[in-house]
């Protein structure tokens, strides 16, 4: 599992280059690593193909380079730059800094705004909509645990 000072840190090294930070956009991406990675815990999905600290599916990946990074080149440049050679899905299982840009991507195609980094309701129905889907595993239940337990900490 990863120390959550550091991830945080490495969320904002990686999206500020990017012009894709804000503190909003920090929240929802720790609260996506701690609900599908167990923060780190699990690089490669059971029984699924999600990959990395934010267990993004290859699909996905594929999807928004061809639908969306293929049109914002800029942007799309920057991100391949964070993987040294040829850029593929599994490079996500353990370069962090590129997983975060795809996970900030993914939901930054997104229609609506983030939710406010103090809004844990609205971090969760953001995630379930975008993320996980309607039709995804996760629930509220599941997803404040694990904010609670891996990002803010047990209760002392």
């Amino acid at each position: 599992m990863l120390n959550v000072n550091l991830f945080r840190s490495t969320i904002q090294k990686t999206l500020e280059p990017l012009g894709l930070y804000s503190p909003d956009a920090e929240e929802l991406l720790i609260a996506t690593a701690a609900q599908e990675s167990l923060l780190g815990t699990y690089r490669t999905q059971m029984g699924g193909p999600a990959l990395g600290v934010m267990q993004m599916e290859p699909a996905t990946f594929n999807d928004i380079w061809a639908n969306y990074l293929a049109y914002k080149t800029d942007l799309g440049n920057k991100i391949r730059a964070l993987v040294p050679g040829l850029m593929m899905p599994s490079d996500m299982r353990d370069n962090d800094p590129f997983a975060i840009a795809m996970a900030r991507v993914h939901y930054l195609r997104a229609p609506g705004m983030l939710p406010s980094a103090t809004d844990l309701a609205g971090l969760w129905a953001y995630y379930k909509r975008v993320w996980n889907t309607p039709l995804g595993a996760a629930t509220q239940q599941q997803f404040y645990a694990n904010y609670h337990n891996l990002v803010q900490g047990p209760a002392r």
